[in-house]
C-alpha cells in the first residue's frame, strides 16, 4: 500500500489530497534534530509534526510539489503550499492584528502631535515633535531589512514575541513621559523597533500558506492597519478629556497587550529554509523587475502621504471646515483605506498585482492634484475617502508583487522583502519633510503638485518592471 493509502484509507487519493492533509493542526513541535537539514535551534511551531515521528524523509526540491507517494509535503517545501483551510486563514487573522498595532498605532501619531505641540512638549518646535512620528515610521520598514533574514533563518516566534513586547513596553512607558528625549525614546525607537519585528514576518508567514489567493490574503491583513488608524485616534480624542493623557494612553496598550494574543496564539510557521540566510539577497538586484519595484514604491511613497500629514492642516488654516470636523478627516480615510486594500487585492489574484496597482497609482495622483481645486468641506470629505480608497492599494500591494517575482525563490522573500522596505523607508523618512519644507515656502498647491508628481513617476517605472517582468502587452495577467 502507498504512503497515500496510508493519509485516507484510500489508493486513489489525488496529490491535492495529499497536501490538504499534510498540515497537523497540533502546533508545538520543532523540527527534530534527524532530519538532518534543519536546524534544531529556531523554537518556532511548525505544521508538520506527524513528518517528525517518521524516519526516512526523502529531501526534496524545494520548487517542486510531493508526488502522490510522499508521506508529507517536506517541511522545506515552500511549493506544497495549501491555498486555504483553517491553518490558512487563522494566519490572516493574527497577520491582521499586527498589521492593526503596527501600521495602526503609527497612524495615530497626528493625534498625539497636536497634544505635544500644546501640553508637555510646548517648548519643542512641531518640526521636532513631527520627527518622533516620522522616525517611528521610518523604523517600522528599516528594521525590516534586519527582521526578514532573521525570519528567513526561522526565528519567526522570536520576532513576534518580543515585538509584542516592544510595543506594549513602549506604550506603557509613553504614558509616563515628560520631556522630549522621553518621549522620543518610547514612542519614536521602542514602538517603531517593535512594529518593525512584526511587519515584514506578518507578510512573509502568509506566502507559505497562499499561492493563488495571496493577493487576497495580505488585503484582509493589511486592512487591519486601516481599522486601527480609524478606531486608535477616535479612542485617543474621546478618552483625553475625561481621563487625561497618561490613562489613555495606558488604555491604548491595555488595547494592544489584549489583541497581540490572538496573533500569538494562533499564529504557526509551515516553512523553515533549509539554511541561514544573509542580510542582503545581492541577487536581487541583479533583476530589473525587482530593481525598478524598489525604485517605483521608493518615488511613490514620498508623496504618497501629504493628504495624510497636510489634508486636516488645509481644511483648518483654508477654513473649509470647522477644527472638530477636521478632525475625522484622517478616520474618514482611514475607513476607506480598509476597502481600498482588501477589494483591489481580491482583483490582483485574478488580472494579477501590476495590473492593479498601476492603474490606482495614477488615480491617487490624479486625486491629488485635486486638492488644489477642492474648496468645500463636501468635496474635500468627497476627495478623501476616494484618496483613502486607492492610496490603500498602493500600500497593500508591494508585498504582493515581492512574492511574484519571487516564486522561484521563496525561501528568499523575507530578506527581499526587508530589503525592499529599507529602501521604501528612505522615501517615507524625507517624503514629509520636503513637503513641510515646499509647504512653508511655497503653500499648499506646490505640496499637491509635489504628492501628484511623485506618484506619476512611480507609476511609470512601475510599468517599466511589469514589463521587464511579464512584458509590456496589456493583456496579460502580471
Amino acid at each position: 500500500m502507498d504512503r497515500a493509502s496510508n493519509l485516507n484509507g484510500t489508493s486513489s487519493q489525488s496529490v491535492n489530497d495529499v497536501q490538504s492533509t499534510a498540515y497537523d493542526e497540533k502546533a508545538g513541535k520543532t523540527p527534530s534534530e534527524s532530519s538532518g537539514s534543519i536546524r534544531s535551534s529556531p523554537r518556532d511551531y511548525v505544521l508538520n509534526a506527524e513528518e517528525e515521528k517518521k524516519e526516512g524523509q526523502v529531501t526534496r526540491d524545494p520548487n517542486q510539489l510531493e508526488p502522490v507517494k510522499s508521506k508529507q509535503p517536506s517541511v522545506h517545501n515552500a511549493a506544497a503550499i495549501p491555498d486555504g483551510g483553517l491553518a490558512a486563514w487563522l494566519q490572516v487573522l493574527g497577520a491582521f492584528f499586527l498589521f492593526f498595532n503596527s501600521w495602526g498605532i503609527i497612524n495615530t501619531f497626528g493625534s498625539y502631535q497636536t497634544y505635544y505641540e500644546t501640553e508637555i512638549l510646548q517648548s519643542s518646535t512641531p518640526s521636532a515633535i513631527s520627527w518622533i512620528g516620522s522616525i517611528q515610521a521610518f523604523l517600522l520598514l528599516i528594521v525590516g531589512a534586519i527582521t526578514g533574514p532573521i525570519y528567513d533563518a526561522g526565528y519567526f516566534r522570536t520576532l513576534l514575541l518580543s515585538g509584542s513586547f516592544m510595543l506594549v513596553l513602549g506604550q506603557m512607558m509613553l504614558s509616563l513621559c515628560k520631556e522630549y528625549y522621553q518621549v522620543l525614546l518610547a514612542q519614536a525607537f521602542c514602538i517603531g523597533i517593535g512594529c518593525g519585528f512584526l511587519f515584514v514576518p506578518s507578510i512573509a508567514i502568509l506566502s507559505t500558506y497562499f499561492s493563488t489567493k495571496i493577493a487576497t490574503a495580505v488585503g484582509l491583513a493589511a486592512a487591519g492597519s486601516s481599522l486601527g488608524g480609524v478606531i486608535y485616534p477616535i479612542v485617543f480624542h474621546k478618552l483625553m478629556p475625561q481621563i487625561g493623557f497618561a490613562w489613555t494612553t495606558r488604555v491604548i496598550g491595555f488595547i494592544i497587550l489584549g489583541t497581540m494574543i490572538i496573533p500569538n496564539t494562533c499564529m504557526r510557521v509551515r516553512v523553515l529554509p533549509a539554511k541561514k540566510r544573509s542580510l542582503l539577497d545581492i541577487g536581487a538586484f541583479k533583476l530589473l523587475p525587482y530593481n525598478f519595484h524598489c525604485l517605483g514604491f521608493f518615488l511613490g511613497f514620498m508623496g504618497l502621504y501629504m493628504p495624510f500629514f497636510y489634508a486636516q492642516v488645509y481644511a483648518i488654516e483654508g477654513n473649509i471646515m470647522s477644527t472638530d470636523l477636521a478632525f475625522y478627516l484622517l478616520s474618514i480615510m482611514n475607513s476607506t483605506s480598509v476597502f481600498g486594500r482588501i477589494i483591489p487585492n481580491w482583483l490582483a489574484d485574478k488580472v494579477g498585482p501590476y495590473n492593479v496597482v498601476i492603474p490606482c497609482t495614477i488615480m491617487s495622483a490624479i486625486l491629488c492634484f485635486c486638492f488644489i481645486a477642492a474648496k468645500t468641506s463636501t468635496a474635500l470629505i468627497v476627495l478623501i475617502a476616494f484618496y483613502g480608497f486607492f492610496s490603500g492599494t498602493f500600500v497593500s500591494l508591494p508585498p504582493t508583487i515581492i512574492v511574484h517575482l519571487s516564486l522561484d525563490a521563496r525561501h528568499k522573500i523575507g530578506t527581499r522583502l526587508g530589503q525592499s522596505f529599507g529602501i521604501i523607508a528612505m522615501g517615507l523618512l524625507i517624503g514629509t519633510p520636503i513637503g513641510g519644507a515646499i509647504l512653508d515656502a511655497s503653500g499648499f498647491t506646490s505640496v499637491w503638485i509635489f504628492g501628484g508628481s511623485t506618484l506619476i513617476a512611480s507609476a511609470a517605472i512601475l510599468t517599466l518592471s511589469r514589463g521587464f517582468h511579464k512584458g509590456f502587452r496589456l493583456n496579460i495577467k502580471a
